[in-house]
């Protein structure tokens, strides 16, 4: 059965036809000028069911897989990584397949029309691709519980609607340090931080479109019905749906480099040097020549992962192997598209550079490329000593 079928086509292109006229443009505006994405695009974004393709149909999703998921978020790439990571804020964020029947039914439906958008706030200064040397507390106060410490890297936290937290509840026992985290989902005001919640945006050279924030929490409360799953086993919820997001980062990349080749296509055909076009330069045809095999490579990987994830077949191993690739492969393809591009390439003129900035980042957020090299080994290996 090919990958692609004709209902599969008909989505990729709806949302490439979207992203060529409506966040190619915006991101080329407001991404030089570090703008957030506006709330129009993003109400549009909602009325085409981005924010529910993962989210069961019973809740107002669409009730796709994680293959159209991908398909959606590799064309919103190509225009702006910014764009492509915000629906995964309402897309069955991490944790929230633990929740209650009561809160699936409360939160989901709103999740889906991309009313009700979340931030994941899990790493730490010191607890960053670690997540068991979480050191942020929730201690037990009558009904609920108080939280304290810091927490690093929350992407959207002013801008979401409600925040998902991890937290450690108990001493973990020796030799288990995974255990004891506690996950919680707080509704908070949209534009704001809550109370007892302090923060500052990082300064980042890419990713744009959005502010990526520290927090403090300082006794914040929240209560006992807060708590996503069984209390202590936040680890496992946090690392079981890895899988699809791997594949999502992996998808990420890969519309970054296509995008990349897709201006540096242009841009060679249009740039004349010795009177002639440059694209008929040798040296320019072969680097064009390998950045699309590079891509399509990556592609067909990640889509094998992804029919491997709604056909419920373990793929730990596939999905790191992609998101490593598709990650390292961005950089170099974006790279290339800069080098073809020339001076031009080091503008805020041309999008490659954006490109260039956030494929970079691919290879950290999502699991490092050198965690996702310990899990194929392990896997391949068995677990080493280190």
């Amino acid at each position: 059965m090919p990958y692609i079928t004709e209902e599969r086509r008909m989505i990729q292109e709806q949302a490439r036809e979207f992203t060529l006229n409506e966040v190619l443009p915006v991101a080329n505006k407001l991404d030089p000028e570090k703008g957030d994405i506006p709330m129009d695009l993003r109400d549009k974004m909602a009325e085409l069911g981005y924010f529910g393709i993962l989210i069961p149909e019973q809740y107002g999703g669409l009730g796709l897989g994680c293959f159209e998921y991908c398909l959606v978020t590799e064309e919103l790439s190509r225009g702006w990584m910014s764009v492509a990571s915000l629906i995964a804020r309402g897309n069955l964020l991490i944790g929230s397949h633990m929740m209650s029947e009561e809160q699936r039914a409360k939160y989901l439906p709103r999740m889906a029309k991309g009313e009700f958008l979340g931030a994941f706030s899990m790493s730490e200064p010191n607890a960053g691709s670690d997540i068991s040397n979480i050191s942020c507390r929730a201690r037990k106060d009558g009904t609920g519980y108080l939280i304290s410490g810091n927490k690093y890297w929350c992407t959207f936290a002013d801008g979401a609607d409600f925040l998902i937290i991890i937290a450690r509840t108990s001493d973990a026992p020796p030799g288990k340090r995974h255990m004891g985290l506690s996950m919680f989902f707080v509704e908070k005001k949209r534009g704001t931080l809550p109370k007892g919640v302090s923060g500052a945006p990082i300064p980042k050279i890419g990713y744009f479109g959005w502010k990526t924030y520290e927090l403090a929490f300082d006794n914040f409360r929240v209560e006992a019905s807060d708590m996503i799953g069984e209390e202590g086993h936040a680890f496992y919820y946090a690392t079981s749906g890895l899988e699809t997001a791997r594949a999502h980062t992996a998808a990420r990349a890969i519309g970054l480099a296509q995008g990349a080749l897709d201006d540096s296509i242009r841009y060679a055909g249009e740039r004349r040097q010795f009177e002639r076009p440059i694209s008929d330069f040798q040296a320019i045809r072969f680097k064009i020549a390998e950045m699309a095999t590079q891509i399509e490579a990556a592609r067909q990987l990640n889509y094998f992962v992804c029919e491997q994830i709604d056909t419920g077949q373990r793929c730990d191993k596939e999905a790191s192997m992609s998101k490593l690739f598709a990650s390292e492969m961005a950089e170099r393809v974006c790279s290339d598209g800069l080098q073809i591009h020339g001076g031009a390439g080091y503008t805020t003129l041309h999008a490659v550079e954006r490109h260039w900035r956030d494929a970079r980042l691919t290879k950290i957020f999502e699991g490092t490329s050198e965690i996702q090299k310990r899990i194929i080994s392990d896997r391949l290996l068995g677990r080493g000593r280190n």
